[in-house]
């Protein structure tokens, strides 16, 4: 079965590889009457690579989205949005020389196997960073929808290798500052810290990993379709589109291990005529089901696993043990441009459960 495709409502399905003609996605279900340009996607795909060049892969695309079908007169009309960019700055020279050497870490190995040597391997095809373009494209579409009802999505680098995010801040904070980090973290002073670590371990030909906070605010209670729909379940799922992911946690995560239930729970109290939880262990979410407080998750990225450094492989070619020093165009940590696929990932979750659930009309009234 295909498995290019996430959501029931709100239907996202990614198309092309990392050094194809273009990526693109197509979005099915959005309701009519939504304002929407170009300009709104791109404002996001401005946001994928940071601008320090010694901490980001050296191709980079302009990344000119076009919409070419579901818009008209500047809205959306209800049927399918296709959108695109095209690959331009591609350089499959590089891949040639370790076609039969599967990068360590990569899906190198695991894609062969599976399409019987016919996937396209130059610069990962599907499986490379660059098709999150596609995911963002989708959530640029998702986040203009949510904000018609004051749903607000945001994610930020939370740490790199070792070194952690411990500040408190506002997310009016957090969203005002993240950007003017080049690695996403929005206290700027540790951003520094995170660049010099990121271009030392390129200078060394290694590479970091590190961790992505996610936040979803004004979600409504009641939203998420348990048992096998769950809102987490659902979020985990599109979050894990995002190559490089290994982890989700939603509130406190492993760290309720710890605790007793006295200390892991959240009370619930009256505030303002509603009900709401003393503190928000949880995430926001109990049950599958948004609780109405904020959604928090928290998303383990690895070390990205092309690296210069010389590492034991096999040559396929010839079924023998060899070794590999990968060359080419590559990031020394991907968690800054996963930061806005990881949002857009999110917020095409919550779009789908929010249409699902009502909250979203199939045609919405006024601008």
């Amino acid at each position: 079965m295909a498995g290019n495709s996430i959501g029931k409502a709100f239907v996202v399905t990614s198309f092309g590889e990392s050094h194809g003609k273009q990526v693109g996605v197509v979005v099915d279900g959005c309701p009519a009457g939504l304002g929407f340009s170009e300009a709104d996607v791109q404002t996001d795909l401005d946001r994928r690579i940071p601008q320090k060049p010694n901490i980001v892969s050296a191709r980079r695309e302009k990344d000119i989205p076009q919409i070419s079908s579901g818009i008209f007169n500047g809205f959306t009309t209800g049927a399918p949005i296709c959108i695109t960019v095209e690959n331009k700055e591609i350089r499959s020279s590089d891949y040639e020389a370790i076609r039969n050497l599967p990068r360590p870490s990569h899906a190198d190995y695991t894609a062969r196997m599976k399409y019987g040597g016919f996937n396209d391997y130059r610069g990962g095809g599907r499986f490379s960073g660059r098709v999150t373009v596609t995911i963002i494209m989708a959530g640029a579409l998702a986040k203009k929808l949510l904000s018609r009802l004051g749903v607000t999505v945001l994610a930020y680098t939370k740490s790199i290798d070792k070194i952690k995010m411990s500040k408190q801040m506002s997310w009016e904070e957090i969203n005002n500052h993240r950007y003017e980090s080049a690695v996403r973290c929005p206290d700027l002073e540790l951003g520094e810290q995170m660049e010099t670590a990121i271009a030392d371990a390129a200078e060394a030909g290694n590479s970091l990993g590190g961790t992505v906070e996610c936040l979803a605010l004004n979600v409504p209670s009641g939203v998420g379709e348990p048992l096998m729909d769950a809102l987490d379940a659902d979020l985990a799922k599109a979050i894990f589109t995002v190559p490089a992911v290994k982890g989700v946690a939603f509130g406190a995560g492993f760290a309720l291990t710890e605790l007793r239930g006295s200390e892991a729970n959240d009370p619930f109290r009256m505030k303002d005529g509603k009900v709401a939880a003393a503190s928000n262990l949880a995430g926001g979410i109990l049950g599958g089901i948004s609780s109405g407080m904020p959604i928090t998750m928290q998303v383990a990225i690895k070390p990205t696993p092309s690296i210069s450094k010389e590492q034991h492989t096999v040559d396929l070619s010839k079924m023998k043990d060899a070794t590999i020093k990968v060359g080419g165009r590559h990031d020394p940590c991907v968690v800054p441009k996963a930061v806005p696929a990881i949002e857009a990932a999110v917020a095409i979750t919550i779009a789908d459960h929010m249409m699902r659930a009502g909250i979203i009309p199939p045609v919405l009234k006024g601008p």
